[in-house]
């Protein structure tokens, strides 16, 4: 089953919001078996949610909307639907109820304008929305599915589970569809492709291989599509071991959409306790760990010592390593990942040191240049790493440098034990 995506809102065409659900409901259908054909940002204009209805429903079995249904004058996507099925519009009880418990939950007085949003066209089926007062609505015209979901992407995401997915695969029988995650790092997207080009050949028809390159690492995801779920997963399965003896020094891990989440499983598998000293990544490693519920489960903490000053006082690194060295050296990065593993009582210790750009290089040290080191009471890994003079890529890189070797470091010596 095809399916089309419309994100209704003059504020997502002018970047003053960012179109976040365009890629969540994409992922969502996809994971239930349905294949995402196109997906449209328009306006709050009539015209064009009437045209672009007219368009997708021709081409598409489902087309999902969202935005439009506030109660402000600007929010027409409801109205608009309305004349679309030549439907009219009715106050919905349920609707009501539910629009009435918020607002005596939040202590605020119902007004004639909120009230407003418990009309919903008659042809529709009315979506109940438990985490807002816009209600979610399901038509159904010549076979094709419509749903108009609230622009507010945590009530869109639970609509979304609650009553579209169960509401869509019961309507078509979607078949499955198995993906799998691998992630690879320390190896470019082309030399990682030349590598694998006679393994991808031989995948068989069933599986299609993405890249998705993101900063300092590539994901491989393996998707099987069809009616049989278990030789599906057979299939990926069997492809993921044969790839494994090819490039098995660069994967980092599976089944994880990033690599802080395989540091979290790898560290929590293996029960042990991590801590941070970061300089030129200015707290994006504690930041990205501790985005992930249950890091208090591993991550003791971490400092952010930009200053040579709090390098001393703070990680114990000697005035003389600084003086000599510098503050972007082996040396230095050394000091720091082994004051700071010992202060915050850690099994492990990661650290940062570099010119993250895009100034402040010198002839020996150009912009790019960067210092990071994995330690644990029985070694220290240092690696240098030489990037460009973004200074975001290179934040994002060199911290997903870090969490490679981090995961390399507690596997080996976890294997071991």
């Amino acid at each position: 089953m095809n399916a089309t995506i419309i994100n209704i809102g003059d504020e997502l065409l002018i970047g003053q919001v960012i179109n976040t659900n365009a890629s969540v409901i994409s992922q969502m259908l996809t994971s239930k078996g349905f294949d995402v054909k196109e997906t449209f940002t328009i306006g709050d204009n009539a015209e064009e949610i009437r045209m672009y209805l007219e368009h997708c429903t021709e081409r598409s079995d489902i087309v999902i909307i969202t935005g439009g249904l506030g109660p402000t004058k600007d929010d027409i996507t409801k109205k608009t639907l309305c004349d679309f099925f030549g439907s009219e519009l009715y106050e919905n009880e349920k609707a009501l109820c539910n629009i009435k418990r918020i607002f005596e939950k939040r202590g605020y007085e119902l007004t004639e304008t909120n009230r407003l949003q418990a009309w919903v066209p008659r042809c529709c089926t009315m979506l109940n929305n438990t985490l807002g007062t816009a209600p979610g609505m399901w038509f159904e015209k010549n076979e094709k599915v419509i749903v108009s979901l609230p622009g507010v992407p945590f009530e869109m995401v639970n609509l979304m589970e609650a009553e579209v997915l169960p509401r869509l695969q019961k309507h078509f029988n979607s078949g499955f569809i198995i993906n799998k995650n691998i992630i690879i790092q320390g190896i470019g997207e082309s030399f990682l492709s030349d590598m694998i080009e006679h393994w991808e050949l031989s995948l068989p028809k069933s599986i299609r291989l993405a890249y998705l390159p993101q900063a300092g690492m590539v994901k491989l995801r393996l998707t099987a599509r069809g009616n049989d779920k278990a030789k599906l997963e057979q299939e990926i399965a069997e492809a993921t071991k044969t790839l494994y003896p090819i490039v098995s020094q660069y994967i980092a891990g599976e089944d994880a959409e990033t690599l802080p989440e395989i540091v979290a499983q790898t560290m929590k598998k293996a029960g042990k306790t991590l801590a941070s000293a970061e300089s030129c990544t200015g707290g994006s490693i504690s930041a990205k760990l501790t985005q992930l519920a249950g890091a208090s489960e591993y991550f003791n903490g971490g400092v952010t010592a930009y200053s040579n000053n709090l390098k001393e006082k703070l990680l114990g690194v000697s005035p003389n390593t600084l003086a000599t060295y510098g503050a972007v050296s082996e040396e230095t990065v050394r000091e720091m990942v082994t004051g700071i593993r010992e202060k915050a009582a850690a099994d492990y210790a990661v650290a940062t040191t570099g010119i993250a750009g895009p100034s402040g290089g010198t002839a020996e040290k150009p912009v790019g240049t960067i210092w990071i080191a994995v330690a644990s009471e029985k070694q220290i890994v240092t690696k240098l790493l030489r990037f460009g003079d973004r200074r975001a890529q290179n934040i994002e890189r060199t911290c997903n440098a870090v969490f490679s070797e981090l995961i390399k470091l507690v596997r080996a010596e976890n294997a071991e034990a």
